[in-house]
């Protein structure tokens, strides 16, 4: 049998939450951070409602599955209050920010239900809306599935509106805007 080279890890079975991330096999956490700091993505707010409250977060691994049906999947920390409202109210939405809406993603990131402050916001099937992103849809809970210390959340769009406006990224730990190649 052949050794495998440092940069592979071995496959191993998902880890239940609670570890410490260091105390896990395979290719270590300053590794893989490195590696993640390097991946773009559009940044996004997930909302929902936890009980009563309005929820939200701030999420950058959110994506297309399938035009046919039209599934959405994000992930999500498995900790978080606006997974847990996702799970209760089987509905969220996800909204996609404007190159100015840095300080969103910042309020989301940190407080979660109080980054509403005095945004616009309207009820779709129950779940709070941010009205003045550059696009926003609300879906249905299809599925919601734990990995590591996150779940995939996977749900059906039923509906959407897109504005517009040039996207909001999240690049090696900055939020940046988007450019044309070459320009």
């Amino acid at each position: 049998m052949r050794a495998l080279p440092e940069t592979i890890a071995p496959p191993r079975a998902p880890v239940a939450g609670g570890e410490a991330l260091g105390a896990e096999p395979g290719v270590d956490t300053p590794a893989c951070l490195s590696l993640y700091r390097r991946l773009s993505a559009g940044v996004t707010v997930v909302t929902s409602r936890h009980r009563h409250t309005p929820v939200g977060m701030t999420a950058s691994a959110v994506t297309s599955l399938s035009l046919r049906p039209p599934l959405l999947l994000a992930c999500l920390a498995s900790t978080s209050r606006t997974l847990a409202g996702i799970r209760l109210q089987r509905t969220f939405a996800v909204h996609l920010l404007r190159e100015e809406q840095v300080g969103w993603a910042e309020s989301f990131a940190r407080t979660g239900h109080e980054g509403f402050g005095d945004l616009r916001v309207r009820e779709v099937l129950g779940t709070p809306v941010l009205v003045d992103a550059l696009a926003w849809t609300v879906c249905l809970l299809v599925e919601a599935r734990e990995y590591g210390d996150h779940h995939t959340v996977v749900g059906e769009v039923v509906a959407t509106h897109s504005g517009a406006g040039r996207p909001l990224l999240w690049h090696d730990r900055s939020y940046w805007g988007l450019r044309p190649a070459g320009q």
